[in-house]
């Protein structure tokens, strides 16, 4: 049994729980071969390992780094942290927020992996929008891999996880918890270069991603709002976060060299 194995059967036991899993390593778990196999068994999704060579080295500087990450789809959207965008935003979006989500991910998806949560509103919006204009997205789930929540995004589940990237550190049909949900805003700001916030009001859990995002230097960009609504975007604004209205304005303040990025991605075809 590889180390690897171990962390994949924890990962399992302890359905993705993060501290139960440090404690069974820490406390040297001993491991039955029978429950082993029974349990693996289950296993439909493909995995990564945090002592993997593909696992992704943004994603351990973060807090708590999955140890597993379950996953289903293009693993290589991983590759590049430089061209991703995470947008997120509030699950009650106005029709302004989906409106701008859909104008700046629509252009952003043209030459960066738009990164989400699958959640209700404005995450639904950024996937949704990443895919019609024929880009990448991943979703990373605060559920089992196998468990689609909200169960009313069950096609778009679908897609990502036939043509994406679909991600969760819980395994199989884990059912969502509310304090699973702060933990994959963590990765979702350590897998992407840029955090785009479309929508929030001032008590959102989408201020749980800006904070590790800021705290691990990750740009944070903010879609302005009237002055009469009360938004998380606009403090966040005056706090120092870049206000955007178009994908270029995101570009900007990740120092994207459009132009050349063009260029580039034009070689690989010829």
């Amino acid at each position: 049994m590889t180390g690897r194995d171990i962390l994949i059967y924890l990962a399992m036991k302890y359905k993705g729980n993060w501290d139960d899993i440090y404690g069974a390593i820490k406390r040297k778990e001993p491991i039955d071969d029978m429950a082993f196999t029974d349990l693996l068994a289950t296993l439909k999704a493909s995995t990564i390992t945090i002592i993997d060579k593909n696992y992704p080295d943004h994603l351990k500087q973060a807090h708590k780094p999955p140890f597993v990450l379950f996953y289903y789809g293009d693993l290589s959207l991983l590759d590049h942290p430089q061209e991703t965008v995470a947008f997120i935003g509030s699950r009650k979006a106005s029709e302004y927020g989906k409106k701008m989500a859909r104008l700046i991910v629509s252009d952003l998806a043209k030459k960066m992996v738009i990164i989400s949560g699958m959640a209700k509103g404005i995450d639904t919006v950024a996937h949704e929008t990443a895919i019609n204009a024929k880009g990448k997205t991943i979703a990373v789930l605060g559920s089992g891999i196998d468990y689609c929540y909200p169960r009313e995004n069950i096609e778009l589940y679908r897609s990502i996880k036939e043509n994406h990237l679909l991600i969760s550190e819980y395994p199989n049909r884990v059912e969502p918890d509310h304090s699973q949900f702060p933990l994959r805003n963590r990765i979702i700001a350590m897998l992407a270069k840029s955090v785009v916030v479309g929508e929030a009001d001032l008590k959102s859990g989408t201020l749980i991603t800006v904070s590790y995002a800021l705290s691990q230097g990750r740009d944070v960009c903010c879609v302005p709002y009237p002055a009469d609504i009360s938004s998380a975007c606009n403090s966040l604004i005056k706090q120092g976060a870049k206000l955007v209205e178009n994908a270029n304005d995101v570009y900007e303040e990740m120092g994207v060299d459009i132009v050349g990025k063009e260029m580039r991605d034009a070689q690989k075809y010829n």
